[in-house]
This record gives C-alpha cells, structure tokens and sequence, in this order.
C-alpha cells in the first residue's frame, strides 16, 4: 500500500495521494481528476468522459501505483519499519474497513428532542448575553460583539486582526471571569457548535439504505499514528460537557444488541512509567496506587492520606501536562495557577519521578542527533525544528520529542488491540463488531447471547496487546447506548 508506506516514512507530511507522492517520489506529473472531467461548474459525470482518455488515466494508476509500491517498500524495509508495516497498519485496514461497512446506529427521536432542548438553552443564554449587554445585537456578528465587548464594557483586548480585535473561542476563554457576558457568550458558541455539528448534522447523514451513519477512519492523517474519523468525525463529541454526554445516549445498537465501551486507564501514564523507567511511577502502578493522588502528595508536601479533591484534580492536571512537555507557563494557564507556582510545581515533579526528567533529557539528546523520536514499535516522526536557531520552534519542538513516543506507543498498541479483537470475532463467528474508535476507547456492537464472551475476548486482548512492565488496565461498562456504557 503506497499511501501507508508513504504516510509511515513522512508522517508529518500531509500529502500521500497517487498524484502527489508520484511528484515527490517519482519527479512525475500524473493526469489529474479534475483534469479528466473538470472541475466545479464545468465539471463532467465520469462516464461522459471519452474512452480513451479514461484508459489512458487508468492505466496510468495502476504504473504509477506499481512503481511507487516497488520504491517505497524498500525504503520501508531500509527504515526499519516492516514490522510496524506489515504487523500493524496493513491488517488494520480490514478493521477500518469493516467498522466503516458496519457504521452506527442513532436514534432519531433522542436527538429530536436534545434539539428542542439545545435551542431552548441557546434562547436562554442569548438573551443573557443582551440583558449583560444592556441592548440587542447580533451575536453572530464580530463587529457588533467587539463593539459590545471592547468599547462599551471596555473589556481587555487579546488578538487584533486585519479588521479589529477577535472575538473568537480563544479570546473568550482568556476572558473568561472578567465579566458575565463571557461566560454566557462561551455556552451560546458550545451550544451552537453542537448543534450544528451533530445534533442537527447527524440524523442528516444516516444511509437510507443502511440506516446506520457510515463515518470515514482516517490512517495516514495524525502525525503521532493516531486515527482520526470525518464525515462525520465522531471522535471530537465532548466527553465533559453535559449535552456531549447526551449526544452519546443517541448512539444506540440494533434490537436485542448491546454497547460496550473499553477504555484504556491512564495508558498515556503506564507508558510514561514504562519508557522512563521511573521507580516511582512503576511503584504506583504495580500496587495499584492512585498516580494522581500520589502526584498531588508530592507537589503540595502532603502525606498521600491527606490529599483533597481540588488536591488531586490539580494533580491529574500536572501528570497529564508534564508529559505533553509543558512550560511552566503553560502549567499555569492549564492549572490556573501563577507562573511562580508552575515552575514551583513542575520541579517538585521532577524530584518526584527523576526517571521521568531523565527520560525527557534522553529524547531531547536523541531527536537532535537523528532529527526524529519513534515509538515503542519503532514509528518515526521527524522533529526537524528541535535544532532551530528561533525558541519558539526549537521549544514546540520538544514538546513533541517528549510525547510523540508516549502518545504514538498508545496508538500503536490500541491498533494492535483492535485488529486482534476482530480476528478473534471473525474467527469465531461472533455476532459483534468494534464499530468506534475513539483515542483510548473501543465501542463494541454484540447480540445480548455473546456478550460475555466478547466481554472477555476484549479484555484479554486490549490488555496484552503489548508487553509493558506495568499492567495495561481496561475499564468496560456495557450498556443500552453509548453514553449509559461511556
């Protein structure tokens, strides 16, 4: 498969279609789509097309094809990335490919009446937003809410562009607290997102002849080797957010069915534990000792008996940051905490699980001297800024040094776990099938009469994908929609 050898030796390249990787790999140009039957309004149906120039377009992708095949899977092999190649993300495609065939079911009428709810809401705060603006405006409009939020409530500027000061998502959350028209105006923007984007847009899309939503699984998009899902992407639905989680209710499996949700604890973290090789980290894990609690310990000088919720959240908080290679800036913005108090914060980590600084400082040495950082299973993503003259690109650099090989062995090991559970389903002719992924979560489809026997193949499966020196642990919940099994 040209395109997944192309993906696997330049992740971070965008492009792995025949046209373009004939251009970069071969230095030739191909007949082009829009070259054959137009494009936009001139565009033709394919079979009014002249016949020859059809054969001479065809014949043409299947040379191309072939010749990229025959030198991109040398390159593969010099790269050292069969195994990854021929283990992983080939027979993924067959995974991919059936969870798309299988698709979702959703019910019509939950999401009818989640709208009706939406809209109330979004009535609701709209009208909170022009009672705290003490007139009518158009919302939707950046001049006229600049206007409101800039020069009548002389509200702090964040971003100017070409036609005045942003009023976008990231302006709001900066200004978030500074006045109640923020808040207000942060819910209207996450209500109509939803809204438009799936409450609306869903029962839109479901196949009249299936009656199920068929949504596409991307395999050579993420840079880290993560999938990601389009048309529609199913992955972004908000896991926190009260209206996400009744988003979730919707997705519902077919009569006399069930929906089990498997979700990874903390791989990110066991990971972390098991390529730094940190001995406080293993500790936690091994004796099953609350990581974020154990983190929170540290941090505020505390005996772990006497960590506080808002103790452990903030715990949570800095495991998660440190290793996406945060700055103390970034800590502080995340955690809502002082600058002073992040780099405060972030060096009592360090002390805590020195491993885990030692590991950080390996990779750093490691990408500068081969210009990439790999995976567990040995998937390569460049990292050419890391010896950039300019902070900013050297330092964003080294934040994805410091998580591509945690984040990428996740993805590499969930793969391994999916193709593994569907050779299992399909091998003994299980009425089930994976139908989502979603990062760190598997969602199932299973008639009622398999369901403890898929329960136990999905276990074992995603648990020993991949030999960590901690347990790998899977939290499963089944249930009558996705959001009652999430």
């Amino acid at each position: 498969d040209a395109m997944l050898a192309s993906y696997l030796l330049d992740p971070s390249e965008r492009k792995h279609n025949l046209d373009d990787m004939a251009a970069d790999h071969l230095g030739y140009k191909t007949i082009t789509y829009e070259e054959l039957a137009g494009k936009g309004k001139n565009a033709v149906p394919i079979t009014d097309v002249p016949f020859e120039k059809i054969c001479d377009y065809s014949c043409e992708d299947a040379d191309i094809a072939l010749q990229l095949v025959n030198l991109l899977e040398k390159k593969v092999s010099d790269a050292g990335l069969d195994d990854l190649y021929r283990k992983v993300e080939i027979p993924l495609i067959e995974v991919l490919a059936s969870m798309e065939f299988s698709g979702v079911r959703i019910d019509t009428k939950h999401f009818a009446k989640l709208a009706k709810e939406i809209d109330s809401r979004i009535e609701e705060t709209i009208a909170a937003v022009k009672d705290c603006a003490g007139e009518d405006f158009n919302l939707n409009s950046t001049k006229e809410l600049s206007r409101i939020l800039f020069e009548k409530l002389k509200l702090p500027t964040v971003k100017k562009t070409k036609t005045g000061f942003s009023t976008d998502i990231s302006v709001l959350e900066e200004l978030a607290g500074s006045h109640p028209i923020i808040n207000h105006l942060i819910e209207y923007r996450t209500l109509a997102k939803l809204k438009g984007t799936y409450v609306d847009a869903l029962p839109e899309l479901i196949s009249p002849r299936t009656g199920r939503i068929h949504t596409s699984f991307n395999q050579t998009i993420v840079a880290t080797g993560r999938l990601s899902s389009s048309d529609p992407n199913l992955q972004n639905i908000p896991v926190r957010d009260d209206f996400g989680k009744r988003i979730r209710m919707g997705f519902v499996p077919e009569k006399g069915s069930r929906i089990l949700s498997a979700d990874y604890s903390q791989i990110e973290l066991r990971i972390a534990a098991h390529v730094s090789k940190d001995a406080n980290m293993l500790r936690a894990f091994r004796e099953n000792i609350d990581i974020h609690r154990m983190t929170a310990a540290s941090v505020f000088n505390v005996p772990l008996d006497g960590v506080e919720d808002w103790m452990r959240r903030q715990g949570k908080t800095i495991n998660f940051a440190t290793i996406y290679g945060v700055s103390p800036f970034g800590l502080s913005k995340q955690a809502d905490i002082s600058m002073k108090d992040a780099a405060r914060f972030i060096e009592r980590y360090f002390e805590s699980y020195p491993g885990f600084r030692d590991y950080i400082e390996k990779t750093k040495v490691f990408a500068r001297e081969h210009g990439y950082v790999e995976t567990l299973l040995g998937r390569r993503r460049p990292v050419p800024d890391i010896t950039s003259s300019a902070v900013f690109r050297r330092e964003g650099a080294e934040r994805i040094a410091i998580n591509t090989p945690i984040q990428g062995s996740s993805a590499d090991i969930i793969k391994i776990a999916m193709t593994e559970i569907h050779r299992e389903f399909t091998g003994r002719k299980l009425p089930a099938k994976i139908i989502l992924q979603v990062h760190d979560e598997l969602v199932v489809e299973a008639e009622e009469s398999a369901c403890a026997e898929v329960e136990a193949i999905v276990r074992d499966k995603m648990e020993h994908a991949y030999p960590l020196d901690i347990p790998m642990v899977v939290d499963l919940a089944w249930g009558g929609s996705w959001g009652e099994a999430h």
